[in-house]
This record gives structure tokens, C-alpha cells and sequence, in this order.
């Protein structure tokens, strides 16, 4: 993970044969779903847009809402504990659905706005 931190973890979303960005889960923010996150890295699953403001990925994870919010900023990352959803927030975003906040993306967010249908997010520890 992240050197030197136990509560910030670097990782890498790739849009398969396309962008790549950079990305932190900070555990303060969300304990529970952060560590859920974190250990079943690396997660791959198909990439959506929702409009322009919201890439996300599906996922298999299973864990409860923590600490749930509605406003985001650009370059937030949430969970979407109902249907285990990773989000990217492109834009400021008012969501309709509650979500945990769990990260930030900390490069390269205008390359997510590359994913069409049929693509591939492959979340992974940076550097791997």
C-alpha cells in the first residue's frame, strides 16, 4: 500500500487500453468499507457513465452504508453500498442516492470520461 501511512492507500484505476488515473481510499473516512475495499483488491468490473458527471464500476463487494452523504465534489470516490458500485465523481454532484465517501482521485480524472460501454475498470495497489 501507501508508504509511510496506515490510513491513506495509493492505488491506480485503469481503464483497460485506454487512461489510467491515481487514486487514495482514506480509511478515516470510511473504516468499514475502505478495509472491504482494500482487501479484495485488485477489483475489475464493468466501467458506466452516468451522464458526465459520474463514472463508476461495478463490483461484487457487499457491505453496509457508513457515514452516508449526497453532495460530492469532483474528484470524490464514493461506494454505493446498494449495489456495490465504486463511483468516480467528475463533476459536483447532488446524487439521488446516499453513498459513503471513501477517497479522492488524486491524478489523470479527465481520463475517466474516455469509458464507454463495454469497457473494463481494473482497480490496483499503485505500482503493481
Amino acid at each position: 500500500m501507501s508508504a509511510g501511512s496506515v490510513s491513506r492507500f495509493e492505488l491506480t484505476l485503469s481503464l483497460k487500453g485506454k487512461a489510467e488515473a491515481k487514486l487514495e481510499l482514506i480509511r478515516h473516512l470510511a473504516p468499514k468499507t475502505v478495509g472491504a475495499i482494500l482487501r479484495c483488491l485488485p477489483l475489475e468490473g464493468n466501467a458506466h457513465m452516468m451522464g458526465t458527471s459520474i463514472a463508476f464500476m461495478d463490483t461484487s463487494l457487499s457491505t453496509g452504508g457508513e457515514k452516508l452523504k449526497s453532495k460530492f465534489k469532483k474528484g470524490d470516490v464514493g461506494f454505493l453500498a446498494s449495489n456495490g458500485s465504486i463511483c468516480f465523481f467528475l463533476e459536483d454532484v447532488q446524487s439521488a442516492k446516499p453513498m459513503t465517501l471513501v477517497g479522492r482521485i488524486t491524478s489523470n480524472i479527465e481520463t475517466l470520461c474516455q469509458a464507454r460501454p463495454g469497457d473494463i475498470f481494473t482497480l490496483g495497489q499503485a505500482g503493481t
